[in-house]
Protein backbone atom coordinates (compact mmCIF):
# COMPACT_ATOMS: atom_id res chain seq x y z
CA UNK A 1 0.00 0.00 0.00
CA UNK A 2 2.87 2.39 0.85
CA UNK A 3 4.49 1.66 -2.52
CA UNK A 4 1.24 2.38 -4.34
CA UNK A 5 0.72 5.63 -2.45
CA UNK A 6 4.31 6.76 -3.09
CA UNK A 7 3.98 5.80 -6.76
CA UNK A 8 0.73 7.79 -7.05
CA UNK A 9 2.34 10.80 -5.35
CA UNK A 10 5.26 10.74 -7.78
CA UNK A 11 2.90 10.68 -10.77
CA UNK A 12 0.77 13.44 -9.27
CA UNK A 13 3.81 15.65 -8.61
CA UNK A 14 5.06 15.07 -12.15
CA UNK A 15 1.63 15.91 -13.56
CA UNK A 16 1.47 19.14 -11.52
CA UNK A 17 4.95 20.12 -12.78
CA UNK A 18 4.02 19.38 -16.40
CA UNK A 19 0.73 21.29 -16.19
CA UNK A 20 2.40 24.18 -14.35
CA UNK A 21 5.24 24.53 -16.86
CA UNK A 22 2.83 24.08 -19.76
CA UNK A 23 0.68 26.91 -18.39
CA UNK A 24 3.72 29.12 -17.80
CA UNK A 25 5.02 28.67 -21.36
CA UNK A 26 1.60 29.54 -22.77
CA UNK A 27 1.03 32.62 -20.63
CA UNK A 28 4.56 34.04 -20.40
CA UNK A 29 4.74 37.59 -21.88
CA UNK A 30 1.50 37.09 -23.78
CA UNK A 31 0.71 40.77 -23.15
CA UNK A 32 3.84 41.69 -25.14
CA UNK A 33 4.19 38.92 -27.70
CA UNK A 34 0.52 38.45 -28.64
CA UNK A 35 0.05 38.37 -32.38
CA UNK A 36 -2.66 40.84 -33.39
CA UNK A 37 -3.01 40.81 -37.15
CA UNK A 38 -5.62 40.76 -39.92
CA UNK A 39 -8.02 38.16 -38.47
CA UNK A 40 -7.66 39.40 -34.89
CA UNK A 41 -8.43 42.99 -35.91
CA UNK A 42 -11.42 41.91 -38.00
CA UNK A 43 -12.85 39.89 -35.10
CA UNK A 44 -12.20 42.65 -32.56
CA UNK A 45 -13.99 45.24 -34.73
CA UNK A 46 -17.12 43.04 -34.81
CA UNK A 47 -17.07 42.70 -31.03
CA UNK A 48 -16.40 46.44 -30.60
CA UNK A 49 -19.55 47.18 -32.61
CA UNK A 50 -21.51 44.78 -30.43
CA UNK A 51 -20.28 46.26 -27.14
CA UNK A 52 -20.34 49.94 -28.13
CA UNK A 53 -23.01 50.16 -30.81
CA UNK A 54 -25.27 47.23 -29.96
CA UNK A 55 -24.74 45.73 -33.41
CA UNK A 56 -25.79 42.09 -33.02
CA UNK A 57 -24.67 39.37 -35.45
CA UNK A 58 -25.58 35.82 -36.42
CA UNK A 59 -22.42 34.83 -38.25
CA UNK A 60 -18.80 34.57 -37.17
CA UNK A 61 -15.45 34.67 -38.95
CA UNK A 62 -15.21 33.81 -42.61
CA UNK A 63 -13.83 30.44 -43.69
CA UNK A 64 -11.23 30.05 -46.40
CA UNK A 65 -14.09 29.47 -48.85
CA UNK A 66 -15.67 32.47 -50.55
CA UNK A 67 -18.99 33.51 -49.04
CA UNK A 68 -19.06 30.76 -46.40
CA UNK A 69 -19.00 31.84 -42.76
CA UNK A 70 -18.63 30.09 -39.43
CA UNK A 71 -21.23 30.50 -36.73
CA UNK A 72 -20.96 33.30 -34.14
CA UNK A 73 -20.07 31.13 -31.13
CA UNK A 74 -16.39 32.10 -31.22
CA UNK A 75 -17.33 35.79 -31.08
CA UNK A 76 -19.88 35.16 -28.35
CA UNK A 77 -17.31 33.15 -26.38
CA UNK A 78 -14.64 35.87 -26.29
CA UNK A 79 -16.95 38.92 -26.08
CA UNK A 80 -17.20 38.84 -22.24
CA UNK A 81 -13.41 38.97 -22.01
CA UNK A 82 -13.15 41.94 -24.37
CA UNK A 83 -15.71 43.58 -22.10
CA UNK A 84 -13.82 42.70 -18.90
CA UNK A 85 -10.57 43.95 -20.45
CA UNK A 86 -12.24 47.12 -21.77
CA UNK A 87 -11.20 46.27 -25.31
CA UNK A 88 -7.80 44.79 -24.49
CA UNK A 89 -7.25 41.72 -26.74
CA UNK A 90 -4.92 40.17 -24.16
CA UNK A 91 -7.92 39.23 -21.97
CA UNK A 92 -9.69 36.98 -24.50
CA UNK A 93 -6.29 35.56 -25.43
CA UNK A 94 -5.64 34.53 -21.83
CA UNK A 95 -9.07 32.91 -21.66
CA UNK A 96 -8.36 30.86 -24.80
CA UNK A 97 -5.00 29.84 -23.36
CA UNK A 98 -6.73 28.49 -20.27
CA UNK A 99 -8.86 26.25 -22.52
CA UNK A 100 -5.63 24.80 -23.93
CA UNK A 101 -4.24 24.28 -20.41
CA UNK A 102 -7.44 22.37 -19.60
CA UNK A 103 -6.72 20.27 -22.70
CA UNK A 104 -3.43 19.17 -21.10
CA UNK A 105 -5.39 17.79 -18.16
CA UNK A 106 -7.83 16.02 -20.47
CA UNK A 107 -5.10 14.41 -22.57
CA UNK A 108 -3.48 13.08 -19.41
CA UNK A 109 -6.79 11.65 -18.22
CA UNK A 110 -7.50 9.97 -21.58
CA UNK A 111 -3.99 8.49 -21.73
CA UNK A 112 -4.36 7.25 -18.16
CA UNK A 113 -7.79 5.79 -18.94
CA UNK A 114 -6.56 3.97 -22.05
CA UNK A 115 -3.20 2.62 -20.94
CA UNK A 116 -2.13 3.96 -17.55
CA UNK A 117 -0.38 6.86 -15.86
CA UNK A 118 2.85 6.59 -17.86
CA UNK A 119 0.97 6.99 -21.13
CA UNK A 120 -0.94 9.95 -19.70
CA UNK A 121 2.26 11.66 -18.54
CA UNK A 122 4.04 11.09 -21.87
CA UNK A 123 1.09 12.48 -23.86
CA UNK A 124 0.77 15.46 -21.51
CA UNK A 125 4.52 16.13 -21.75
CA UNK A 126 4.48 16.21 -25.55
CA UNK A 127 1.36 18.40 -25.61
CA UNK A 128 2.75 20.74 -22.94
CA UNK A 129 6.21 21.34 -24.44
CA UNK A 130 5.74 21.06 -28.22
CA UNK A 131 6.75 24.42 -29.67
CA UNK A 132 4.07 24.44 -32.35
CA UNK A 133 1.30 23.34 -29.99
CA UNK A 134 2.34 26.12 -27.62
CA UNK A 135 2.23 28.56 -30.55
CA UNK A 136 -1.26 27.29 -31.47
CA UNK A 137 -2.29 27.73 -27.82
CA UNK A 138 -1.12 31.37 -27.81
CA UNK A 139 -3.06 32.18 -31.00
CA UNK A 140 -6.04 34.51 -30.60
CA UNK A 141 -8.17 32.79 -33.22
CA UNK A 142 -11.20 30.57 -33.64
CA UNK A 143 -9.28 27.25 -34.14
CA UNK A 144 -7.64 27.52 -30.68
CA UNK A 145 -10.60 26.02 -28.69
CA UNK A 146 -10.35 22.96 -30.94
CA UNK A 147 -7.40 21.74 -28.86
CA UNK A 148 -9.85 21.18 -26.00
CA UNK A 149 -13.02 20.45 -27.97
CA UNK A 150 -11.44 17.59 -29.93
CA UNK A 151 -10.39 15.79 -26.75
CA UNK A 152 -13.72 16.40 -25.01
CA UNK A 153 -15.45 14.88 -28.03
CA UNK A 154 -13.18 11.82 -27.76
CA UNK A 155 -14.02 11.66 -24.05
CA UNK A 156 -17.73 11.67 -24.89
CA UNK A 157 -17.19 8.78 -27.30
CA UNK A 158 -15.34 6.81 -24.67
CA UNK A 159 -18.26 7.34 -22.31
CA UNK A 160 -20.63 5.94 -24.93
CA UNK A 161 -18.37 2.90 -25.46
CA UNK A 162 -18.64 2.28 -21.70
CA UNK A 163 -22.42 2.37 -21.97
CA UNK A 164 -22.94 5.89 -20.57
CA UNK A 165 -25.55 7.24 -22.95
CA UNK A 166 -25.21 10.84 -21.76
CA UNK A 167 -21.94 10.80 -23.69
CA UNK A 168 -23.98 11.38 -26.87
CA UNK A 169 -24.84 14.88 -25.66
CA UNK A 170 -21.13 15.71 -25.29
CA UNK A 171 -20.42 14.30 -28.75
CA UNK A 172 -23.29 16.21 -30.34
CA UNK A 173 -22.41 19.57 -28.81
CA UNK A 174 -18.67 19.28 -29.49
CA UNK A 175 -19.29 18.08 -33.03
CA UNK A 176 -21.61 21.00 -33.79
CA UNK A 177 -19.26 23.59 -32.28
CA UNK A 178 -16.29 22.10 -34.13
CA UNK A 179 -17.97 21.82 -37.50
CA UNK A 180 -19.90 25.08 -37.61
CA UNK A 181 -18.04 27.47 -35.32
CA UNK A 182 -14.45 26.82 -34.26
CA UNK A 183 -13.00 24.35 -36.70
CA UNK A 184 -11.35 24.77 -40.06
CA UNK A 185 -11.79 22.49 -43.07
CA UNK A 186 -10.22 19.50 -41.30
CA UNK A 187 -13.13 19.17 -38.87
CA UNK A 188 -15.45 18.43 -41.80
CA UNK A 189 -14.05 14.91 -41.64
CA UNK A 190 -15.51 14.38 -38.20
CA UNK A 191 -18.61 13.45 -40.25
CA UNK A 192 -17.40 10.00 -41.38
CA UNK A 193 -15.91 9.36 -37.92
CA UNK A 194 -19.25 10.05 -36.25
CA UNK A 195 -21.16 8.02 -38.86
CA UNK A 196 -18.95 4.96 -38.41
CA UNK A 197 -19.00 5.38 -34.63
CA UNK A 198 -22.82 5.57 -34.59
CA UNK A 199 -23.14 2.33 -36.59
CA UNK A 200 -20.45 0.66 -34.49
CA UNK A 201 -22.11 1.63 -31.19
CA UNK A 202 -25.63 0.59 -32.16
CA UNK A 203 -26.08 -1.23 -28.87
CA UNK A 204 -25.32 2.01 -27.01
CA UNK A 205 -27.62 4.30 -28.98
CA UNK A 206 -29.21 6.98 -26.77
CA UNK A 207 -32.62 6.59 -25.21
CA UNK A 208 -35.32 9.10 -26.13
CA UNK A 209 -34.36 11.59 -23.42
CA UNK A 210 -30.66 11.65 -24.35
CA UNK A 211 -31.49 11.64 -28.06
CA UNK A 212 -33.71 14.71 -27.80
CA UNK A 213 -31.17 16.54 -25.65
CA UNK A 214 -28.34 15.67 -28.06
CA UNK A 215 -30.35 16.89 -31.05
CA UNK A 216 -31.24 20.10 -29.22
CA UNK A 217 -27.58 20.81 -28.39
CA UNK A 218 -26.57 20.15 -31.99
CA UNK A 219 -29.28 22.48 -33.33
CA UNK A 220 -28.13 25.24 -30.96
CA UNK A 221 -24.64 25.16 -32.50
CA UNK A 222 -25.80 26.01 -36.02
CA UNK A 223 -29.19 27.69 -35.48
CA UNK A 224 -27.75 31.25 -35.87
CA UNK A 225 -26.39 30.32 -39.31
CA UNK A 226 -29.77 28.93 -40.37
CA UNK A 227 -31.55 32.10 -39.22
CA UNK A 228 -28.99 34.25 -41.06
CA UNK A 229 -29.39 32.16 -44.21
CA UNK A 230 -33.18 32.50 -44.22
CA UNK A 231 -32.93 36.24 -43.58
CA UNK A 232 -30.60 36.62 -46.58
CA UNK A 233 -32.43 34.49 -49.15
CA UNK A 234 -30.30 31.37 -48.85
CA UNK A 235 -26.94 33.05 -49.45
CA UNK A 236 -25.02 30.51 -47.36
CA UNK A 237 -26.73 27.52 -48.98
CA UNK A 238 -25.97 28.88 -52.44
CA UNK A 239 -22.32 29.50 -51.58
CA UNK A 240 -21.92 26.04 -50.05
CA UNK A 241 -23.47 24.47 -53.15
CA UNK A 242 -21.21 26.56 -55.38
CA UNK A 243 -18.08 25.60 -53.46
CA UNK A 244 -18.68 21.88 -52.93
CA UNK A 245 -20.84 20.89 -55.93
CA UNK A 246 -20.49 23.35 -58.81
CA UNK A 247 -16.74 23.70 -58.40
CA UNK A 248 -16.34 19.91 -57.92
CA UNK A 249 -14.23 20.15 -54.78
CA UNK A 250 -14.03 16.36 -54.40
CA UNK A 251 -12.23 14.64 -57.27
CA UNK A 252 -9.99 11.62 -57.78
CA UNK A 253 -6.42 12.75 -57.02
CA UNK A 254 -3.53 12.39 -59.43
CA UNK A 255 -0.35 10.53 -58.45
CA UNK A 256 1.51 13.84 -58.20
CA UNK A 257 -1.17 15.29 -55.92
CA UNK A 258 -1.05 12.20 -53.67
CA UNK A 259 2.69 12.61 -53.23
CA UNK A 260 2.46 16.35 -52.55
CA UNK A 261 -0.32 15.94 -50.01
CA UNK A 262 1.49 13.07 -48.27
CA UNK A 263 4.51 15.33 -47.83
CA UNK A 264 2.22 17.95 -46.25
CA UNK A 265 0.78 15.36 -43.85
CA UNK A 266 4.27 14.27 -42.82
CA UNK A 267 5.32 17.86 -42.21
CA UNK A 268 2.17 18.85 -40.29
CA UNK A 269 2.31 16.02 -37.79
CA UNK A 270 6.04 15.40 -37.35
CA UNK A 271 6.64 19.13 -36.90
CA UNK A 272 4.60 18.95 -33.71
CA UNK A 273 7.38 16.71 -32.37
CA UNK A 274 10.56 18.02 -33.98
CA UNK A 275 10.88 21.27 -35.90
CA UNK A 276 14.17 20.30 -37.54
CA UNK A 277 14.05 16.67 -38.59
CA UNK A 278 17.68 15.67 -38.95
CA UNK A 279 19.10 12.17 -39.01
CA UNK A 280 18.58 11.50 -35.27
CA UNK A 281 15.01 12.75 -35.36
CA UNK A 282 14.15 10.75 -38.49
CA UNK A 283 15.56 7.56 -37.03
CA UNK A 284 13.62 8.14 -33.80
CA UNK A 285 10.38 8.78 -35.67
CA UNK A 286 10.97 5.74 -37.89
CA UNK A 287 11.37 3.46 -34.86
CA UNK A 288 8.10 4.79 -33.40
CA UNK A 289 6.32 4.36 -36.75
CA UNK A 290 7.64 0.80 -37.10
CA UNK A 291 6.49 -0.07 -33.58
CA UNK A 292 3.06 1.36 -34.37
CA UNK A 293 2.75 -0.67 -37.59
CA UNK A 294 3.79 -3.90 -35.87
CA UNK A 295 1.34 -3.20 -33.01
CA UNK A 296 -1.55 -2.07 -35.23
CA UNK A 297 -3.43 -5.41 -35.14
CA UNK A 298 -3.35 -5.28 -31.32
CA UNK A 299 -4.35 -1.60 -31.26
CA UNK A 300 -7.33 -2.23 -33.54
CA UNK A 301 -8.68 -4.73 -31.02
CA UNK A 302 -8.76 -1.98 -28.40
CA UNK A 303 -11.91 0.11 -28.92
CA UNK A 304 -10.41 3.28 -27.49
CA UNK A 305 -7.21 3.13 -29.53
CA UNK A 306 -8.99 2.12 -32.74
CA UNK A 307 -11.22 5.18 -32.31
CA UNK A 308 -8.15 7.45 -32.26
CA UNK A 309 -6.82 5.76 -35.39
CA UNK A 310 -10.18 6.30 -37.08
CA UNK A 311 -10.04 10.00 -36.14
CA UNK A 312 -6.66 10.42 -37.83
CA UNK A 313 -7.35 8.25 -40.88
CA UNK A 314 -10.53 10.18 -41.73
CA UNK A 315 -8.97 13.58 -42.63
CA UNK A 316 -5.88 12.00 -44.18
CA UNK A 317 -7.96 9.94 -46.63
CA UNK A 318 -10.65 12.60 -47.10
CA UNK A 319 -8.24 15.43 -47.90
CA UNK A 320 -6.63 13.35 -50.65
CA UNK A 321 -9.93 13.77 -52.51
CA UNK A 322 -10.82 17.29 -51.40
CA UNK A 323 -9.16 19.83 -53.68
CA UNK A 324 -11.40 22.85 -53.17
CA UNK A 325 -10.09 26.30 -52.27
CA UNK A 326 -7.42 25.87 -54.97
CA UNK A 327 -6.12 22.80 -53.13
CA UNK A 328 -4.68 25.04 -50.40
CA UNK A 329 -4.02 23.14 -47.17
CA UNK A 330 -2.77 25.09 -44.16
CA UNK A 331 -1.30 23.53 -41.03
CA UNK A 332 -3.98 25.00 -38.74
CA UNK A 333 -6.69 23.09 -40.65
CA UNK A 334 -5.59 20.15 -38.48
CA UNK A 335 -5.88 21.91 -35.12
CA UNK A 336 -8.70 19.55 -34.13
CA UNK A 337 -6.36 16.60 -34.69
CA UNK A 338 -3.10 17.82 -33.10
CA UNK A 339 -3.77 16.42 -29.64
CA UNK A 340 -5.47 13.28 -30.95
CA UNK A 341 -2.22 12.55 -32.77
CA UNK A 342 -0.21 13.33 -29.63
CA UNK A 343 -2.44 11.01 -27.58
CA UNK A 344 -1.89 8.18 -30.04
CA UNK A 345 1.85 8.86 -29.99
CA UNK A 346 1.75 8.76 -26.19
CA UNK A 347 0.03 5.37 -26.35
CA UNK A 348 2.75 3.97 -28.62
CA UNK A 349 5.52 5.29 -26.36
CA UNK A 350 3.65 4.11 -23.26
CA UNK A 351 3.46 0.66 -24.81
CA UNK A 352 7.22 0.70 -25.46
CA UNK A 353 7.80 1.72 -21.83
CA UNK A 354 6.71 -1.75 -20.69
CA UNK A 355 10.03 -3.17 -21.88
CA UNK A 356 13.50 -2.42 -20.51
CA UNK A 357 14.96 -1.39 -23.87
CA UNK A 358 11.74 0.53 -24.50
CA UNK A 359 12.27 2.58 -21.35
CA UNK A 360 15.73 3.57 -22.59
CA UNK A 361 14.28 4.59 -25.95
CA UNK A 362 11.40 6.58 -24.42
CA UNK A 363 13.76 8.46 -22.10
CA UNK A 364 16.01 9.26 -25.06
CA UNK A 365 12.97 10.42 -27.05
CA UNK A 366 11.86 12.74 -24.24
CA UNK A 367 15.39 14.17 -23.97
CA UNK A 368 15.58 14.73 -27.73
CA UNK A 369 12.06 16.16 -27.85
CA UNK A 370 12.50 18.64 -24.98
CA UNK A 371 15.95 19.83 -26.09
CA UNK A 372 14.76 20.31 -29.69
CA UNK A 373 11.64 22.24 -28.75
CA UNK A 374 13.18 24.37 -26.01
CA UNK A 375 15.99 25.40 -28.37
CA UNK A 376 13.45 27.29 -30.50
CA UNK A 377 10.90 28.07 -27.77
CA UNK A 378 13.13 29.91 -25.29
CA UNK A 379 14.52 32.46 -27.80
CA UNK A 380 10.97 33.07 -29.03
CA UNK A 381 9.71 33.86 -25.52
CA UNK A 382 12.73 35.79 -24.21
CA UNK A 383 13.70 37.99 -27.17
CA UNK A 384 13.21 41.70 -26.74
CA UNK A 385 10.44 42.88 -29.00
CA UNK A 386 12.60 45.64 -30.47
CA UNK A 387 15.03 43.01 -31.74
CA UNK A 388 12.36 41.26 -33.76
CA UNK A 389 12.42 43.21 -37.00
CA UNK A 390 10.34 40.75 -39.02
CA UNK A 391 7.60 39.82 -36.52
CA UNK A 392 4.61 42.00 -35.70
CA UNK A 393 3.50 41.83 -32.06
CA UNK A 394 0.96 43.75 -30.00
CA UNK A 395 3.46 45.56 -27.75
CA UNK A 396 5.20 47.13 -30.77
CA UNK A 397 1.87 48.05 -32.35
CA UNK A 398 0.83 49.83 -29.14
CA UNK A 399 4.16 51.71 -28.97
CA UNK A 400 3.78 52.83 -32.58
CA UNK A 401 0.27 54.16 -32.05
CA UNK A 402 1.18 55.84 -28.76
CA UNK A 403 4.08 57.53 -30.55
CA UNK A 404 1.65 58.90 -33.14
CA UNK A 405 -0.61 60.44 -30.50
CA UNK A 406 2.24 61.82 -28.43
CA UNK A 407 3.88 63.27 -31.51
CA UNK A 408 0.62 64.82 -32.71
CA UNK A 409 0.04 66.59 -29.39
CA UNK A 410 -3.09 68.70 -29.74
CA UNK A 411 -3.18 68.48 -33.56
CA UNK A 412 -5.73 66.41 -35.47
CA UNK A 413 -4.21 64.04 -38.01
CA UNK A 414 -4.80 61.47 -40.74
CA UNK A 415 -3.29 58.00 -40.89
CA UNK A 416 -2.33 55.87 -43.89
CA UNK A 417 -1.45 52.24 -43.14
CA UNK A 418 0.20 49.46 -45.15
CA UNK A 419 0.13 45.85 -43.95
CA UNK A 420 1.01 42.74 -46.01
CA UNK A 421 -2.59 41.38 -46.06
CA UNK A 422 -3.62 44.77 -47.57
CA UNK A 423 -6.58 45.48 -45.25
CA UNK A 424 -5.33 47.00 -41.95
CA UNK A 425 -8.09 45.64 -39.71
CA UNK A 426 -5.67 45.33 -36.78
CA UNK A 427 -4.84 49.06 -36.86
CA UNK A 428 -8.46 50.02 -37.53
CA UNK A 429 -9.23 48.39 -34.19
CA UNK A 430 -6.15 49.57 -32.30
CA UNK A 431 -6.77 53.20 -33.28
CA UNK A 432 -10.28 52.81 -31.83
CA UNK A 433 -9.23 51.09 -28.62
CA UNK A 434 -5.88 52.61 -27.59
CA UNK A 435 -7.21 56.22 -27.25
CA UNK A 436 -9.66 54.89 -24.63
CA UNK A 437 -6.90 53.42 -22.46
CA UNK A 438 -5.62 55.30 -19.38
CA UNK A 439 -2.27 56.05 -21.02
CA UNK A 440 -3.87 58.07 -23.82
CA UNK A 441 -7.16 59.14 -22.29
CA UNK A 442 -5.87 62.71 -22.00
CA UNK A 443 -4.61 62.97 -25.60
CA UNK A 444 -6.17 66.00 -27.29
CA UNK A 445 -5.14 65.25 -30.87
CA UNK A 446 -7.58 63.07 -32.79
CA UNK A 447 -7.56 60.81 -35.79
CA UNK A 448 -10.03 62.38 -38.22
CA UNK A 449 -11.49 61.54 -41.60
CA UNK A 450 -11.29 65.18 -42.67
CA UNK A 451 -8.09 65.86 -44.57
CA UNK A 452 -5.40 67.52 -42.47
CA UNK A 453 -1.90 68.73 -43.26
CA UNK A 454 -0.53 66.36 -40.61
CA UNK A 455 -0.32 62.83 -41.99
CA UNK A 456 1.20 59.72 -40.45
CA UNK A 457 2.23 56.75 -42.54
CA UNK A 458 2.55 53.46 -40.72
CA UNK A 459 3.76 50.32 -42.43
CA UNK A 460 4.89 46.81 -41.55
CA UNK A 461 7.80 44.94 -43.06
CA UNK A 462 6.81 42.81 -46.04
CA UNK A 463 9.66 40.39 -46.69
CA UNK A 464 7.50 38.22 -48.95
CA UNK A 465 6.56 41.08 -51.31
CA UNK A 466 9.10 43.93 -51.09
CA UNK A 467 7.87 45.25 -54.44
CA UNK A 468 4.44 45.99 -52.92
CA UNK A 469 5.74 48.01 -49.99
CA UNK A 470 8.16 49.72 -52.38
CA UNK A 471 5.33 50.80 -54.69
CA UNK A 472 3.27 52.00 -51.69
CA UNK A 473 6.13 54.12 -50.34
CA UNK A 474 6.74 55.56 -53.80
CA UNK A 475 3.11 56.74 -53.93
CA UNK A 476 3.49 58.30 -50.47
CA UNK A 477 6.29 60.52 -51.78
CA UNK A 478 3.74 62.34 -53.90
CA UNK A 479 1.40 62.82 -50.93
CA UNK A 480 3.58 64.04 -48.09
CA UNK A 481 7.13 64.89 -47.06
CA UNK A 482 8.72 62.88 -44.22
CA UNK A 483 9.58 64.96 -41.14
CA UNK A 484 10.28 62.21 -38.56
CA UNK A 485 10.56 58.46 -38.58
CA UNK A 486 10.58 55.84 -35.81
CA UNK A 487 10.92 52.04 -35.81
CA UNK A 488 9.14 49.67 -33.45
CA UNK A 489 10.23 46.12 -34.21
CA UNK A 490 8.83 45.36 -37.66
CA UNK A 491 6.78 48.58 -37.77
CA UNK A 492 7.87 51.94 -39.21
CA UNK A 493 5.97 55.16 -38.40
CA UNK A 494 6.54 58.42 -40.26
CA UNK A 495 5.31 61.91 -39.53
CA UNK A 496 4.60 63.71 -42.81
CA UNK A 497 3.34 67.08 -43.93
CA UNK A 498 1.10 67.02 -46.97
CA UNK A 499 2.54 68.48 -50.12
Amino acid sequence: MRKKIKSSLVFNYLLIIILGLGAFLRLYRINELLGFWFDQGRDALVIWDLLHNGKFFLIGPTTGLAGIFRGPWYYWLITPFYWIGRGNPVYPSIFLIFTTIAALGVIYYLGYKIQGRVTGLIAATIAAFSFYIIEASRWLSNPTPMLLLSLVMVFGMYMVVEGKKWGWSIISFCFGLSLFNFGSSGEFFYFPVLLIFTIWQKKNWPDLKNLLFSVLLFIITFAPLVIFDFKHDGILRNNIYQSFVSEKSFIVPTKKFLVERTVIYYDVFTKKIFDARGEREKITLSIIALWFLVSTPKYLKNKNISLLILFLVSPIVGLYFYQGNNAVLYDYYFTGYYLIFVLLLGIVLGNMWKFTIGKVFVLYFIYLFISANFSILLPRLTERSTNINSVIILSDQKKAIEWVYNNAGDRNFNIDVYVPPVIPYAYDYLFKWIPTTPRLRGASGKLTENQTSLLYTLYEVDLAHPERIGAWLERQKGIGKVLKEENFGGIVVQERVRI
